[in-house]
Parts: C-alpha cells; sequence; structure tokens
C-alpha cells in the first residue's frame, strides 16, 4: 500500500494531517496505476499548494491538470509536485496567454515536465457567434498547434455550454475542432455536455480517436446543490457513469480527470471522484 509522506503541523492544517492518516488506510493501491488525474481548479480554496497536492495524494492519486502557472515559479511547483509523488499531465492556459506569449507558456510547461497544453475557456468576447468565426478560431488553434508539435507539445480544447450551439446540425466545437485538424485533441467536460442539452455518451462517438481526457465530474438534480453551482462529486449525481465511462474508452480517453467548479469540501470530492473512478473504470483503462 502507498503511506502519505510524513507531514508536520506547521505544514499543513490538521484537517489535512487527519485525511492523510486515514487515506493511508483507506485508499486502493489501484487508483495510482489507473489513468486518473485531478484538475487542481477544484482545489483552488484548499489551502496552500502544499495542501492541495497532499489532498491529491491523499486520494492515492499522482497526476494532477495544472491551472495556469499555480501562482508558483516553474521550480517551485516542480518541487511541490515531485515532493508528493504527483506528474503534471495537462495544463489549462488561457487563449489570451497563449496569443500573448506562447513560448513563456511552453517553457514553464516544459520545466514542470508537461507536454499538454488545453485551451480551457473562452472570454466571452472571444466567443464566435456564427459558424464561419469558429471556423476562423479553429484554424487559429491549427497554428498554435503547430508553434507546439515544434516543441514536442500538443494542444487541447476544454469545452463548457456554450460550444454545445448548433449550427447546421453540428455543433460549434464539432466546427472549430474540424477547422483545428486532427492533432488538436478534445478535453470534453460531459457534465457541461449534459447541460448543453446533448447526450454525452452520443457526443463523445463525435470525436472518437481524438479525446485526450474527459472530466469527470457529475451535475446534480435541478434546483438541487445551488452552492456549488448545481454540481455533485462524481458518481453522486445524474449522468450515467455505467455509459459514460466506456464509452469515454471506446473514444480513445487518456486520462479521467477529476473537477468540481465549486466544492464545499474539495478534498472529500477528490477522494470520492478517486473512489468511484477506481472502482467504475473499464478493466482496459491504462495510464
Amino acid at each position: 500500500m502507498k503511506h502519505a509522506r510524513p507531514v508536520t503541523f506547521g505544514g499543513l492544517s490538521l484537517m489535512t494531517i487527519t485525511l492523510l492518516g486515514s487515506a493511508a488506510f483507506a485508499q486502493d493501491p489501484r487508483t495510482a496505476e489507473l489513468p486518473i488525474a485531478v484538475q487542481m481548479y477544484t482545489l483552488r480554496d484548499h489551502g496552500t499548494l502544499d495542501e492541495q497536492l497532499a489532498a491529491v495524494q491523499a486520494a492515492g492519486v499522482t497526476a494532477v491538470e495544472t491551472v495556469g502557472m499555480q501562482d508558483s515559479t516553474a521550480e517551485e511547483l516542480k518541487a511541490a509536485l515531485d515532493a508528493h509523488g504527483i506528474q503534471a499531465i495537462s495544463t489549462h492556459a488561457q487563449l489570451a496567454d497563449l496569443r500573448a506569449d506562447a513560448d513563456a507558456v511552453i517553457a514553464f510547461n516544459k520545466a514542470i515536465g508537461n507536454s499538454i497544453i488545453t485551451v480551457p475557456f473562452l472570454a466571452e468576447e472571444d466567443r464566435p457567434t456564427d459558424a464561419a468565426g469558429w471556423t476562423a478560431l479553429g484554424e487559429e488553434l491549427a497554428q498554435l498547434s503547430e508553434t507546439l508539435q515544434a516543441e514536442d507539445m500538443t494542444l487541447a480544447y476544454h469545452n463548457h455550454a456554450f460550444e454545445m450551439e448548433e449550427f447546421d446540425g453540428r455543433t460549434a466545437l464539432e466546427v472549430m475542432m474540424d477547422a483545428a485538424g486532427e492533432d488538436v485533441l478534445a478535453e470534453l467536460d460531459l457534465a457541461w455536455v449534459a447541460r448543453g442539452g446533448l447526450d454525452p455518451v452520443e457526443y463523445l462517438g463525435r470525436f472518437d480517436g481524438r479525446v485526450f481526457a474527459i472530466h469527470a465530474k457529475d451535475n446534480a438534480p435541478e434546483g438541487e446543490a445551488e452552492d456549488e453551482r448545481g454540481f455533485k462529486a462524481l458518481g453522486e449525481g445524474t449522468l450515467d457513469w455505467t455509459a459514460i465511462l466506456p464509452a469515454a474508452e471506446e473514444a480513445g480517453a487518456q486520462w479521467y480527470i477529476i473537477e468540481h467548479d465549486q466544492p464545499l469540501d474539495a478534498a472529500e470530492v477528490v477522494m470520492t471522484g478517486a473512489t468511484f473512478l477506481t472502482e467504475n473504470l473499464p478493466e482496459s483503462a491504462t495510464r
């Protein structure tokens, strides 16, 4: 069994120490061998960077998707990741930052050992309003992808609900990704796909072979969990994961990334998600 590293009261809160202590007995050793990661946005309000990574480690997870530079230097972030036995498998880098200085984004992520750059969100002023605009954005992503590929890196794109708008029977995300070309991968947030009115299982099939990862999170029943933006911990909401997980595997998903946009207890959400995925991922899911 993998044990959490020793900690001191000076470095961690009592809550985290308690969590680490219980996890040493409760975590499943299979978790570290599966393609499970945590989106660090989930833990943004959970104390220091060290406390956030300790919560990931306590859940038995050994991979994260970072948010920008995590308010750290590359050297600080890499040291913190290494101290907890965690690797960065993707980062969310804003389109504005890639436009302004792609070289800086590349250099930072190379320094922390990450090779996948994911555009996570479009500011309202950057969202196209017609198919031609989404096509143009896709062509811009293709150019950014070429820049990253020259540095042995890959570009991906993460959706919300607004990309589910349809133009002649195709969603904005499909229009954009077609224009971007097959080298730009999809990171599908299936809770947002469902909120956009589409079936996550069917939608995964539209990106067969291009799904780098899914964001594994759940929607609460309508009117519930309003203080958590209507999201629930993985497996506790309305999405049909018995159908979604095999469909994600079929679509080629390499990673299952636990996320919650506004958790009341981020460490518990991470632990619940890790347990759920460990127990429910298809047997063929491997790192």
